[in-house]
This record gives C-alpha cells, structure tokens and sequence, in this order.
C-alpha cells in the first residue's frame, strides 16, 4: 500500500475513533491494560497476539504494545469495543482464548496512557 493510501487509511482510522467518542454523552476516560493469546499452539505466541494488536491498531485509538501488554485509551465504550473484537478476531478462529484485562477509568481526564509515565519520569529525575 502506497504512503498515500496509508495516510488517507489513517486518517479514516483516527476519524472514526472521534466519530466513536463524540457519540457518547458522558465521555468516560479509560486506559486500558490488554493482554489477549491462545491456548494450546504451541510456545510461540506472537503470529496469533499480532492479530489481536493489528485490531487495536486499526481501532484508532491511542495505543501502545509492550513485551507484555497493549495499553489503549479512549471512552470506556470505545476501549471496550476494540477489547471485545481483537479478542474475537482469536476466538472466531476457534482458539480458546485468553484475555487479561486491567481498566483504569478516571473521568474528566484525556492523554494518560503517556502523561502517567511522565510524571513518574518526572519524580524520578527530581
């Protein structure tokens, strides 16, 4: 796919995020702590967690992927939308399916999923 066509994809992706988030009322702020694998496949994992981290990409909501967990933000709907279909995209596979999940809802508040490891950055460098 050209740079093009990616940009306008992206572009797409991030519109319907906002298009998703101005339709509720009463935005709830939530990041997101996601870990989603199979059972049974083998030791190797990370064929079947990249389809379920390509879901949360495409969702166009603010994430980041560790050795361990995706982190995702966004309203507490919209989180647990993208939750529920990178999960499916395992499980409609017919892979049993695990899921960990750790939500931290704080209403009134946008931007955490980076501005929480600042301010620990922040205390650390004092």
């Amino acid at each position: 796919m050209s740079e093009e066509n990616m940009s306008e994809e992206q572009q797409q992706k991030d519109t319907t995020a906002e298009a998703r988030s101005a339709q509720h009322l009463n935005y709830i702020n939530t990041v997101a702590a996601l870990s989603i694998a199979p059972s049974g496949v083998g030791e190797e994992l990370s064929e079947y967690v990249a389809q379920a981290v390509e879901v949360i990409r495409d969702s166009g909501l603010p994430n980041e992927t560790n050795a361990m967990f995706t982190n995702i933000e966004g309203d507490l709907d919209d989180v647990l939308d993208v939750v529920r279909d990178a999960t499916l995209k395992l499980a409609n596979q017919g892979y049993r399916t695990g899921v960990v999940l750790k939500l931290d809802i704080r209403p009134g508040f946008k931007g955490q999923i980076h501005k929480k490891a600042e301010l620990v950055d922040k205390i650390l460098n004092k």
